[in-house]
């Protein structure tokens, strides 16, 4: 009876699991099927390098939309990862148990304010101290890389402090026995073991950042130029496509799914970099 017990929960788990990756499957044979035929007759490296977006005109270059993905993600980990780290590290290493207790809560709350609340925020704080103190017209990648830092904060912490909360308590004991100090132990070792947990959450930060749609709609500014600085207004792949689907058609919507498979395609290469560059060091 036993036996026969775990065997079905096993045919269950998976099922389960086969259904997540048909689920997967499904989505990207249908995006890739309406995406194919545009790339086709408009051709890859015109689709994805072309400089100009404008699809009444039969043009339909992405490229200043791929500049503006990888702009204001690269610039959202790069503000919001080291802050995710180091609140990492102080709410496992330094915060006192009572104040983990707030903080921690804080954070995870994050993760359920809507994107269009930051959107509201960024547009009523962050554009305009931007205009005033930096110049330009405020909407821009800056704007859009501090509001999505903020967004992925949650996803970056959570999952390091769970990675450096599972590492075996030996490893500081051991570090501090042979004369290390406490700030020697965390970078030296206890950052180094964890390395694999950190990783993981600056990929799923970075995913969450790729494939924001709405608050970004909201201030970047959606110019659908190449950006020369960070001051300078932008448009992702996903404002793209969440801008003008709901008016597309004909070539023009098989545009959109196309430029969804360049954002599914960018997002598995961007994946394997990092993943590349954890192997490596």
């Amino acid at each position: 009876m036993l036996a026969l017990k775990e065997r079905l929960i096993r045919l269950g788990l998976l099922i389960v699991a086969l259904f997540s990756i048909s689920a997967l499957a499904l989505i990207t044979l249908f995006i890739v099927a309406e995406g194919l035929p545009i790339i086709s007759r408009v051709g890859f490296v015109d689709f994805v390098f072309g400089l100009e977006w404008a699809p009444t005109r039969g043009h339909f270059g992405i490229l200043p939309m791929i500049a503006g993905s990888v702009g204001v993600t690269l610039g959202a980990l790069f503000l919001g990862g080291p802050l995710a780290i180091c609140c990492t590290i102080f709410l496992v290493e330094f915060a006192p148990e009572k104040f983990s207790a707030i903080v921690r809560p804080a954070i995870q709350v994050l993760a359920g304010i809507p994107s269009v609340v930051y959107g509201f925020w960024g547009l009523v704080v962050i554009v305009p101290l931007i205009r005033n103190y930096l110049g330009g017209p405020g909407l821009s990648i800056l704007a859009g890389s501090i509001i999505l830092a903020i967004m992925i904060l949650p996803t970056v912490v959570s999952i390091s402090e769970d990675s450096l909360r599972a590492l075996p308590g030996t490893y500081k004991e051991g570090a501090l026995a042979l004369g290390a100090n406490h700030w020697q132990t965390i970078w030296r070792v206890l950052l180094p073991a964890a390395r694999s947990g950190i990783v993981a959450s600056i990929i799923l930060g970075m995913g969450r950042a790729l494939g924001e749609t709405m608050a970004v709609i909201m201030i970047l500014g959606n110019s659908v130029d190449i950006p020369t600085s960070i001051l300078d207004p932008a448009r992702t792949l996903t404002t793209n496509i969440g801008i003008e689907m709901g008016y597309a058609a004909g070539e023009h919507r098989q545009a959109l799914f196309a430029t969804g498979v360049v954002l599914f395609a960018l997002i598995m290469a961007l994946t394997s970099m990092a993943r590349m560059v954890s192997q490596r060091r």
